[in-house]
Parts: C-alpha cells; sequence; structure tokens
C-alpha cells in the first residue's frame, strides 16, 4: 500500500450520511446552554409542536470561521437536511422541566445498558477538564482517574456521558471542539458492521481488542477514500485528527452467544425501562429507494417511508434493535407544522 494507505473508503449508492444523535432532556433552559457555553454548539435549528407538546432542539458545532443561518428560519432549515457533518438533535417532552421524577437512563447502568456516551474532541484534555469543572460540570471520571489516562467523561444536566478526547497534535482543525463520536454497545460485531458498513457505506476506519472487549470506529467518508489500515497507529492518529464525528461500537465478548441477552435501545419501555437516547439518523438522497435497499437486506423497519403522519423519513432497526433514522435529503419542510 502507498504512503502507509491499506483500506478504502466503500461505495455508498444511496448517500447515507450519518447527521444526528439524538437524546432526550429534561430542561432545554438548562441543557442547551451546558452545550452552547460549554462545548462551543450553536442552536441551528429548533422545531416547536405544540400539538404533539414537544420540542427539538438541533445543535452543531460548525468548522473554525463558518457562519451559520440565523435558527429557527428557512435557511437554517435548508441547512439542516443538506448538512455534511452531524448535529446533536434534543428532544423536549414539554413538563418534564417542573416533573421532580423525571429521569432518563443514560445507557450505562445495568441491567438497561446500551448508548454509552457521546465524545468531544479538544486539543488539551486535561486543561478542558479543569476549566469545565470550574464552571460547574460535574464529573464522572477525570483524566487521570481510572486504568484510562488522558480522557475525562463528563455529565449533562440529566447524567449522559460525554467523553472528552485528545484531538491529535498534527490535526489541521482549530476548533477548540468538535462533536467527535457516538458510542453504542453492540451483541454481534458481524452483524453490526455489515449493516453500518455493507448497507450504510460507513468505513470501519479502526478496531481495537482487548481481553474481554472490542472498539470499532466508523465514519462517513466519500468512497474511495485512502484509509490506513485499521489495526494500525496511523489508524488512531487518522480519527483524532478528522472533523466528521466517528460511531464507536464496543463489543463485550460473549454477548453474542447468549441468545437471551440484549441491550437496551433508549425506547422500548416493555419491561420498566426509562427512555434516554433515541437514535442515530442519516441523511439519504433518495429515501424510497434507500429504504428498498434495506428492506431487500432484511433489515426492519418501524417506520416505513410512507407510514405514519411523517412524510420524509423512515426508522429502521440495526441488528440490536436501536433506532436508525432515514431521513430524505433537502426534504423535510416542517416550520408551518410546528408554531
Amino acid at each position: 500500500p502507498i504512503g502507509g494507505m491499506a483500506n478504502a473508503a466503500p461505495p455508498n449508492p444511496h448517500g447515507f450520511s450519518l447527521q444526528q444523535t439524538m437524546l432526550r432532556i429534561k430542561d432545554p433552559k438548562v441543557t442547551v446552554p451546558f452545550f452552547v457555553d460549554n462545548f462551543g454548539f450553536k442552536v441551528l435549528h429548533k422545531y416547536d409542536f405544540p400539538q404533539w407538546s414537544f420540542a427539538l432542539y438541533f445543535l452543531v458545532i460548525p468548522e473554525e470561521g463558518e457562519t451559520l443561518p440565523e435558527a429557527g428560519t428557512e435557511a437554517s432549515e435548508e441547512y439542516l437536511w443538506t448538512m455534511k457533518g452531524s448535529c446533536l438533535e434534543l428532544t423536549h417532552n414539554y413538563g418534564t422541566e417542573s416533573d421532580p421524577n423525571y429521569v432518563v437512563n443514560n445507557g450505562n447502568v445495568e441491567p438497561h445498558r446500551g448508548f454509552g456516551h457521546i465524545a468531544v474532541m479538544t486539543p488539551d484534555v486535561y486543561a478542558a477538564s479543569a476549566e469545565l469543572e470550574a464552571n460547574g460540570v460535574k464529573f464522572q471520571k477525570r483524566p487521570d482517574e481510572g486504568r484510562m489516562k488522558g480522557l475525562a467523561f463528563c455529565l449533562t444536566p440529566e447524567g449522559y456521558w460525554v467523553e472528552i478526547v485528545k484531538r491529535a497534535e498534527s490535526s489541521l482543525v482549530k476548533n477548540k471542539y468538535t462533536l467527535a463520536q457516538t458510542m453504542i454497545r453492540i451483541k454481534d460485531p458481524a452483524k453490526s458492521l455489515h449493516f453500518y458498513c455493507d448497507l450504510l457505506g460507513m468505513s470501519l476506519l479502526r478496531e481495537s481488542h482487548y481481553g474481554d472487549f472490542s472498539l470499532y470506529f466508523l465514519a462517513q467518508l466519500l468512497p474511495g477514500t485512502a484509509l490506513p489500515a485499521k489495526d494500525s497507529p496511523e489508524a488512531s492518529e487518522y480519527i483524532s485528527s478528522m472533523f466528521p464525528q466517528v460511531l464507536e461500537l464496543t463489543w463485550n465478548h460473549g454477548t453474542e452467544k447468549n441468545p437471551d441477552f440484549k441491550y437496551h435501545n433508549g425506547n422500548d419501555q416493555d419491561a420498566g425501562q426509562v427512555r434516554g437516547f433515541g437514535h442515530v439518523g442519516y441523511l439519504v438522497n433518495d429515501l424510497e429507494s434507500a429504504c428498498k435497499a434495506l428492506e431487500d437486506a432484511g433489515v426492519a423497519f418501524k417506520k416505513k417511508p410512507q407510514e405514519g403522519t411523517m412524510r420524509g423519513l423512515a426508522f429502521a432497526y440495526d441488528p440490536d434493535g436501536y433506532w436508525v433514522e432515514i431521513i430524505q435529503r433537502n426534504g423535510l419542510r416542517m416550520l408551518s407544522v410546528g408554531k
């Protein structure tokens, strides 16, 4: 391989692009400023649906020097549904902000583990952690605590984990923070990698194996992009240098052998589970043909494009039952539906 590049981004005929990670929040007046003030997120767009008693806040970290359209306008709506990168979608169900008993499942507490965390990347984890803690942010793990030195986990107001990871010194990214990853736990890597790489056109950038668990880092790159070997130090450097977020799949060895084992997808409430993480979402060039291709490949759907009241989107199930939203690129115009 030339220049240590041993790998290439796969074909992506339907133009799948990882565009969002959805989390349910308690109080937007608390959680939106948490992301904006601490990490440099901007409110790109907002929908209010009083008829359905919920609101959606879309937060993005623009590349250094990029100017976003004014939030809540037709221009910001078009940006949202054509964007190249990823955003956080924060869902607020009216009334949770004044409910003293409202809690979310952060995905890291047995027996309902599943979603793990989102992550931000920054040049200096130690300085960033000190600044965040001085600003009142609570920590699950400081950079020098635990076995893994040099990375940290802080907590959102709801208790979701936000990992803080170090950006490579060779990176050309100038932002203080970027949205770096969304982590979910998976039961069987063969099935999950087939779904996300073969069907959704994501690239497996890196895999690393430890005593009882393995990590897989996936990203959406232009087909044919040259990539380092996925088990090389260069692969780690590549991920630590890039602007787009990765999807991190965590496999705890042995789960695939247990027919009764399952993770909580953040949505099911059939066994008394609490909700939290909602889904990851992808933009596609043509919703109908993308969903047909998935259906032909045996993927199950929660909502097909023509079902329900919302047009222009669908929900598929990944192999672990996580919801995966599929959205027509530049196809949603909902300002008139909301307030």
